[in-house]
């Protein structure tokens, strides 16, 4: 029995450590080769970057001051079209009748002061041959200066609903292109209810918010740059407008910079970066990480770093502004510490890495 035993011990033992050497084999193999970044801590040149939208520099929301049907609409949103082309035609009925009011009244006017005009000259002649009192030809020529006062506001009123009539029939106010109708035939149209907006598509300006702690640094005429990312391309602009007061803007300021050149398949509506060179640095020294790092699932985003281990961590990060290709980390993440940049394989919490 003794010489039958230790055999069968001496296989299994072997048997065990060639299964341990294969196994430690397989997972040196699986490791992920990764190339790994220290977290950068503050800039030389900093500059402000602040979130914004494209619009038309000059642009119009037209609107009619009278209550109507819309009975004609001449264009289409995308029409291009010159100063005083027709856009909209807008019936009232209440206009029209007024209007015929109006004209009633200058007619009634006018003849009350034709009959009051003709009396006073009579009158004149009258007291000329001592055949009228003083008290009469004044009474008279008083007569003759209310008729005169009566047709002049009959006129006005008629002036008025002329005016008027201007809104019922809604012109471009500049060349343009339209970009928005909200309003159809038959529709009821309502005083200051915008019924078409209308641009020039050459020249754009992006509007943002600034914080009360950064506005100081912002001036008037100052240059930036404003990152596109829907056209992957970095525009040059200056600054044409810091709103003084944010009591209307929530806490914030309001800053327009116009493009310096036109771009083609710039849109309104575009959303863009922007970016302003900030003299004396920043307010605070921000803790920054690549775009290209970032890992996104859904609303969360995090970066990829080491374990003690040598496996990959996914740290879910509260992130800030974007300098250029790189992003704040407001928490999550300190400065000196080391994360993943890429990798040749994929990521996943607890996978062995290999950092080249």
């Amino acid at each position: 029995m003794k010489k039958f035993i230790i055999p069968i011990l001496f296989v299994t033992v072997l048997f065990g450590c060639g299964d341990t050497r294969d196994t430690t084999s397989v997972t040196v193999d699986d490791a992920v080769k990764v190339q790994v970044q220290q977290v950068a801590k503050g800039m030389d040149n900093p500059y402000l970057s602040t979130s914004g939208i494209i619009e038309a520099a000059k642009n119009a929301k037209l609107s009619t001051r009278m209550m109507g049907h819309v009975e004609k609409i001449y264009v289409s949103t995308g029409d291009t079209v010159t100063k005083g082309t027709t856009l909209i035609r807008v019936n009232s009925a209440e206009l029209s009748a007024k209007s015929a009011q109006a004209n009633a009244l200058v007619i009634e006017a006018t003849a009350a002061y034709k009959n009051a005009e003709k009396d006073l000259k009579r009158f004149k002649a009258l007291f000329n041959d001592n055949s009228a009192s003083q008290k009469e030809l004044d009474d008279m020529r008083s007569r003759y200066e209310m008729a005169e006062a009566r047709l002049e506001a009959a006129k006005q009123m008629k002036n008025e609903v002329g005016a008027q009539f201007a809104y019922t029939n809604l012109s471009a106010p500049f060349n343009g292109v339209i970009t928005g109708i909200f309003i159809e035939e038959g529709d009821l149209a309502n005083p200051s209810a915008p019924l078409l907006t209308i641009e020039v598509p050459e020249s754009f300006e992006v509007t943002t918010r600034v914080a009360e702690n950064d506005i100081e640094k912002i001036k008037p005429r100052s240059k930036a740059k404003v990152v596109v990312k829907a056209l992957d391309t970095v525009l040059a602009a200056t600054v044409t407008e810091v709103s003084p007061s944010a009591t209307i803007s929530g806490g914030q300021f309001l800053v327009k910079a116009l493009l310096d050149d036109p771009v083609e398949k710039l849109k309104s509506g575009m959303y863009a970066t922007v970016q302003f060179p900030v003299e004396g640095g920043l307010t605070h020294t921000p803790v920054l990480v690549p775009l290209e790092a970032v890992v996104t699932h859904g609303q969360l985003r995090g970066i990829y770093t080491i374990s003690n281990q040598n496996t990959a961590l996914l740290r879910w990060l509260r992130l800030g502004r974007t300098y250029g290709d790189q992003v704040e980390v407001l928490s999550g993440l300190s400065g000196e510490e080391t994360f993943i940049i890429s990798a040749e394989g994929k990521l996943y919490n607890g996978v062995r890495v290999e950092i080249q």
